[in-house]
């Protein structure tokens, strides 16, 4: 009887890096598949001497976080990666910005201080932009922020579920725009995961606000949630 030969241990990584990115522009309809192939070819053709994962299929260390939804734009997404020796974190953001499409564009660059980047990820903050006249945009948030919950549906991988949207709704105002409306959000994250849509449909069912279609996203910040002041802060150099 043959024994299977048993894959190669890779060594640990030497450094772990932690990068903050924006989907800008055109760009916000890429999806996390089509960013982290982007960004796997990136890495080769900058050279980065990535560490591997052990196995029989090893593949480049890199830790995707709560990345948004396609057709969002972002200003604070992250992604953790493993090096196979120590490199400037300012040169790599500097290799990365020129092996990444305009676009896709790297915002930050810092060594890892250690622990899970998923869990500093508490909450984020949106600018939802609407056609609805700010007056009817205001008397909606006024019905949703007064209701003790808002129950919507979505359809998951698990199938069709209904949660409530408005426990995660940390703050949510209204700035007149000469388009329409833009709403200042806060979600806190939890599971399920609520996104700015749920809290559109939300909107809609409790006061009829017609949402239009196709409204911009933007995440301005994701990070540690202030139980305070209720901000969203840096991931990379809030205090842990």
């Amino acid at each position: 009887m043959r024994v299977r030969e048993q894959p190669e241990q890779q060594a640990p990584p030497a450094q772990r890096l932690r990068i903050r990115y924006a989907k800008r522009g055109r760009l916000r309809f890429t999806s996390h598949r089509d960013f982290s192939r982007a960004f796997e070819r990136a890495v080769v053709r900058a050279r980065i001497p990535m560490a591997y994962s052990s196995g029989f299929n090893p593949h480049p260390r890199i830790s995707y976080a709560n990345a948004a939804p396609t057709g969002a734009a972002s200003e604070a997404e992250y992604l953790e990666i493993g090096l196979a020796q120590v490199l400037d974190p300012a040169a790599v953001q500097e290799s990365l910005a020129e092996a990444l499409p305009d676009g896709l564009d790297v915002v930050e660059v810092v060594e890892s201080p250690g622990g899970a980047l998923a869990d500093r990820l508490e909450a984020s903050r949106w600018w939802v932009d609407l056609v609805a006249p700010p007056l009817e945009a205001e008397a909606a948030v006024v019905t949703f922020l007064a209701a003790e919950s808002v129950p919507v549906e979505r359809m998951t991988k698990k199938g069709l579920r209904q949660f409530d949207c408005r426990a995660a709704v940390v703050a949510l105002g209204v700035e007149p725009r000469d388009t329409g409306s833009r709403l200042d959000l806060v979600l806190r994250h939890g599971t399920p995961s609520v996104r700015p849509d749920d809290v559109l449909s939300g909107l809609a069912s409790v006061s009829g606000l017609e949402i239009g279609s196709a409204p911009l996203l933007t995440r301005l910040a994701q990070g540690p949630l202030d139980p305070t002041t209720g901000e969203v802060g840096d991931p990379l150099h809030s205090p842990r």
